[in-house]
């Protein structure tokens, strides 16, 4: 535990200071002096504390004052319970070590699903229903569904407020010989406005071919990157001018997956090497300074994903045999560009998060507090 952490909890449970000062007063203290890895261990000093930590007034004055912090939550699939469980990456306050620990207040209904980040709240989007958690309270509520069937989904957020669902919807049923109906599919773009909770109506891509499998997608520059398995079928969507472009080819020669975008530049492992894609400078590059160590802690590794960690910071997630055991490790890298524009990182740790790594299905979202 830090020594600043100490000498607060220390004055915390002093009966004449903290319960004397008033509310406003204790809510800066604890939104500028404590680093949000501290607030479950905080929780548990008083009734007060649980109250505080888990009311909006906290992380709306952390705003105000500026302070934010990314946290990392992962929702991973057992193959044991075949049930899926929302976990948060914790920073043990004893060893400064990270864990991934499931918050049993969340219960999700489906093992599949769409997770996007908007603000303090995660958005869901599953084959079941569809809601939002709170991660300052850890709940959730119910959301409108999806206003009409789509297959083969990708969700993103773009400037912060309206997530976009891209994906194939019905638009025609044609009745042909014998009284068989057939559906048509068209490529369609739906967006749910978290200001206002509700959707706005779809777009269709008449001419745009369908059935295709994304990989992965972004979100850089205000524009939607979807690549597909197959480097025929990769494509960026324009929200302002509703406009549809075959992806660039350089970002679209290497089969990225598992990526994320730090200061709008793209990144993922790709089993090898960290890499990234710059886009205004339409090239691919290694990121430098990380060397063998991490080569071998990621060796035989069976995936890997980044995450955003906040400003020049990643997560680098990855799954593996350890000891005998299948883990999950994570590593956190802090990047700097350099004079010249080459792009560089530095381990900064990496941990076992979770020892029973017999996971089927991992998603991770970064989400600011």
């Amino acid at each position: 535990m830090s020594e600043l952490m100490e000498q607060f909890l220390a004055l915390s449970v002093s009966p004449p200071l903290i319960p004397s000062l008033p509310d406003d007063v204790t809510v800066d203290i604890v939104a500028a002096r404590v680093p949000i890895n501290h607030y479950p261990t905080l929780s548990r000093v008083s009734k007060s504390f649980r109250k505080l930590i888990a009311s909006p007034t906290l992380y709306k004055r952390r705003s105000q004052l500026g302070i934010t912090q990314h946290r990392v939550y992962a929702v991973l699939h057992s193959r044991k319970t075949r049930a899926s469980s929302f976990y948060i990456l914790h920073r043990k306050v004893d060893d400064c070590s990270n864990r991934l620990v499931v918050v049993r207040s969340i219960t999700l209904k489906s093992s599949c699903g769409n997770y996007v980040p908007v603000g303090s709240k995660v958005y869901v989007f599953n084959d079941l229903d569809a809601l939002s958690i709170d991660c300052t309270s850890h709940t959730s509520q119910s959301i409108p569904e999806i206003p009409q069937r789509m297959a083969y989904k990708v969700v993103n957020v773009v400037d912060e407020k309206k997530i976009y669902v891209i994906g194939d919807s019905v638009c025609h049923v044609v009745k042909e010989e014998g009284g068989v109906l057939r559906e048509t599919w068209k490529k369609a773009v739906t967006v749910f406005d978290t200001e206002t909770q509700l959707w706005e109506p779809k777009l269709v891509k008449e001419d745009m071919f369908v059935g295709v499998l994304w990989s992965d997608s972004v979100v850089m520059d205000g524009k939607i990157y979807m690549k597909d398995y197959s480097k025929g079928n990769s494509f960026v969507y324009e929200p302002d001018e509703r406009k549809w472009e075959l992806m660039d080819e350089v970002l679209n020669s290497k089969a990225w997956e598992g990526a994320c975008v730090v200061d709008n530049v793209l990144y993922y492992h790709d089993l090898r090497a960290l890499r990234a894609y710059d886009p205004k400078q339409s090239c691919w590059s290694v990121v430098n300074g990380l060397g063998d160590f991490l080569v071998a802690k990621t060796a035989r590794s069976r995936w890997c994903h980044a995450v955003n960690y906040g400003e020049k910071k990643l997560a680098l997630f990855f799954h593996k045999n350890h000891e005998g055991k299948e883990v999950i490790f994570c590593a956190e890298i802090a990047l700097e560009r350099r004079q010249g524009g080459e792009i560089w990182g530095q381990m900064e740790s990496c941990d076992v998060v979770i020892e029973d790594g017999l996971f089927d299905m991992v998603k991770f979202v970064s989400v600011s507090l």
